[in-house]
């Protein structure tokens, strides 16, 4: 490597956030981005409106980079990270959420392809569950992947973590602001078919707290499923459940015992992996049969409980969709007018 190819300067990375009330997690999660071993170069966070003392103890901390708080009562996820997006002077924009705790190396891995290589546009980075509680060990193996499980072709990255070029959002990409829950995935699907280029790392995690309990985590599943509906999202996967729950209801009803021995071996498969996962995470701490049992009958009720919160938010979402078709489709129609006509970027 050459003297020249040491001093070449780095790109300029700006680090984007936003929060509500998140007085209890913030200290871990400034404590993430102080610990990096790459610092961005600015901040920007949005703060949504707290009430709970959350902005005092933002402003009150003591940052080793340059950092912007802008205050927008009101505005949902999409709006408040438009917003700071469009504060923020990087040529990389890195994204994630307070609730989180950043490894060391995380913007140092998420931003290296972008710098290492033009033809990338979309770091991908990854999280991990960090669980203490039986519940919460259940449940991320019950709702969060492994990354050797990860298709990076297929993979949608979360804004918990992740990295893109400015220049798309300068293009007129962006969050749906009219979209309150799945905003990411909706970028996501865009940049994509715009044909941005992206690639998985999978090294750069963050770290966050599943839901402590069944109505939070039902809270939160419902309006998953409400955003797919008001983004039109996923409609043969959400039918699937409908219809296999509407088959596993017939089949109580019907009491026979051999068709409920089935319907439990199938409910038992449908499982299986979430139980080899939870396996592969805390076996060692798990030892006997009857922690087994445990574990397998928790990760069921969690199983159901998300999928009713899906089947129940889902059409709901339909609903609040149908009501704003006509300013919906003028949106959708504007978008398919710009991807169609070939007049994408070039970076």
């Amino acid at each position: 490597m050459t003297t020249e190819d040491n001093r070449r300067e780095r790109s300029r990375v700006s680090l984007v956030a936003t929060l509500l009330n998140e007085y209890g997690s913030l200290p871990q999660w400034l404590r993430g981005l102080r610990n990096q071993t790459r610092l961005p170069d600015e901040c920007i966070i949005v703060d949504g409106g707290s009430t709970d003392g959350t902005l005092e103890l933002l402003q009150a901390a003591d940052l080793p980079f340059p950092t912007t708080i802008l205050v927008r009562p009101g505005v949902n996820i999409s709006a408040g990270r438009n917003a700071a997006i469009r504060k923020a002077s990087g040529d990389i924009i890195a994204v994630t959420d307070a609730g989180t705790e950043a490894r060391p190396d995380w913007l140092a891995r998420l931003v290296e392809p972008l710098e290492s290589c033009p033809a990338v546009d979309i770091a991908a980075g990854f999280f991990e569950a960090e669980a203490g509680t039986f519940w919460e060990q259940t449940l991320a193996a019950t709702t969060l992947p492994d990354a050797a499980e990860v298709d990076p072709d297929r993979f949608l990255p979360s804004s918990r973590s992740v990295a893109f070029r400015r220049a798309w959002i300068e293009y007129g990409f962006g969050y749906p602001e009219w979209l309150d829950y799945c905003e990411d995935v909706v970028l996501d699907l865009q940049l994509r078919r715009a044909g941005a280029r992206q690639v998985f790392v999978p090294e750069a995690r963050v770290r966050f707290a599943p839901r402590r309990g069944p109505v939070a985590f039902s809270r939160q599943y419902f309006r998953y499923a409400r955003g797919d509906g008001k983004a039109g999202l996923f409609a043969r996967r959400h039918a699937i459940r409908y219809v296999t729950y509407s088959g596993l209801l017939a089949v109580l009803a019907r009491r026979r015992p051999h068709e409920i021995a089935v319907a439990g071996v199938l409910g038992a498969i449908y499982i299986t992996p979430n139980v080899r996962r939870y396996r592969r995470w805390n076996g060692a701490a798990s030892p006997g049969i009857g922690c087994w049992l445990g574990v397998v009958g928790m990760i069921g009720f969690q199983r159901l409980i998300g999928d009713v919160a899906k089947m129940i938010g889902y059409p709901v979402g339909l609903v609040w969709r149908a009501r704003r078709d006509r300013s919906l489709k003028l949106w959708k129609t504007t978008w398919v007018n710009r991807l169609d006509s070939g007049d994408l970027p070039r970076f």
